[in-house]
């Protein structure tokens, strides 16, 4: 009596399965790392998030200009001042 299997023939679907499921992942990393450089995967901002204030693009311009020594305490600390008394 002959058994008819996926075996039976050489190698069959054995390695098909495993190779079919690497593709798989691949895509679903794939995917995601898109969907995330994209900016389609990002997290939603919450209500309870309050809005910022419309100098702090400004005050962290400041921050990364003193953190690289492009100005002085006196500058640094003169300019924030500035934004800060314009915000209020």
């Amino acid at each position: 009596m002959m058994h008819h299997t996926f075996t039976h023939a050489g190698w069959g679907m054995g390695p098909v399965v495993p190779l079919l499921w690497g593709l798989f992942w691949v895509a679903v990393v794939g995917v995601a790392l898109w969907a995330r450089r994209t900016g389609r995967w990002r997290p939603r901002a919450s209500a309870a998030t309050p809005p910022a204030s419309p100098t702090a693009s400004a005050e962290q311009i400041l921050a990364e200009r003193y953190a690289r020594g492009e100005m002085g305490d006196d500058e640094y600390f003169a300019k924030m001042s500035v934004l800060r008394g314009a915000a209020g």
